[in-house]
């Protein structure tokens, strides 16, 4: 499959709400249509997306798996969550997005997610690389974020782009009361890093059979 990661665009919020909901249900960091509009008009907050072009019908994984994916074009913004059957052949269709908060030197990486039937395919940490990329562009120095203590795979992820350990948030999450992770990097600009990173990049690219683009 090809699957385009770009900046996210205000169309882009009915689908990216519906995966927030799916992915952090009863979370207090789950954003609503109208936050992620206000999110947009942030200059703190840059957000992308992951998507690829479906066909008529269902978003199930095992239609995912198929591989028949394309490139695509616009989707409309203000209508409610589409049903399964409401992505045209020709629409874009969102399976994952992240999000960063940039101030001065520090980028804080707010919530990275993809859709249930297309996770274990290698968009989540295509997201991630792009959110570093994005952050160095940015001129950030720093990446900073949270992981519930009980999501060690998602904390072994991070630690593979060397973020650390460096502190616990205490009843962090407020749906149940569980602690938060906080991790950070080292200087993303270092060149070891960025060595590190397309290392990391190729090896992503060579792993997983679909082709990643990043669009600007």
């Amino acid at each position: 499959m090809i699957c385009i990661i770009r900046p996210m665009k205000q169309k882009d919020i009915p689908q990216v709400a519906e995966i927030d909901r799916e992915a952090f249900l009863n979370n207090w960091a789950s954003f609503s249509y109208m936050s992620y509009a206000q999110e947009l008009s942030n200059p703190l907050a840059h957000y992308v997306v992951a998507c690829t072009q479906r066909g008529i019908g269902t978003e199930d994984s095992g239609n995912a798996s198929k591989g028949r994916f394309s490139l695509f074009t616009d989707l409309i913004s203000h209508k409610p969550f589409p049903s399964k059957k409401e992505y045209a052949a020709d629409e874009e269709y969102v399976v994952g997005f992240a999000g960063l908060r940039v101030v001065l030197e520090e980028a804080h990486l707010i919530s990275i997610a993809t859709r249930d039937g297309y996770r274990g395919q290698g968009i989540g940490e295509m997201l991630l690389i792009s959110v570093i990329e994005l952050a160095t562009k940015l001129n950030a120095n720093i990446i900073t974020l949270e992981a519930r203590i009980s999501n060690k795979i998602a904390q072994a992820l991070y630690r593979k782009y060397r973020f650390r350990e460096v502190g616990i948030r205490r009843a962090y999450y407020s749906d149940d009361g569980e602690d938060a992770v906080l991790m950070e990097t080292d200087a993303i600009t270092l060149a070891s890093f960025q060595s590190h990173l397309q290392q990391l990049k190729s090896d992503h690219s060579r792993k997983w059979k679909h082709e990643f683009r990043t669009a600007s």
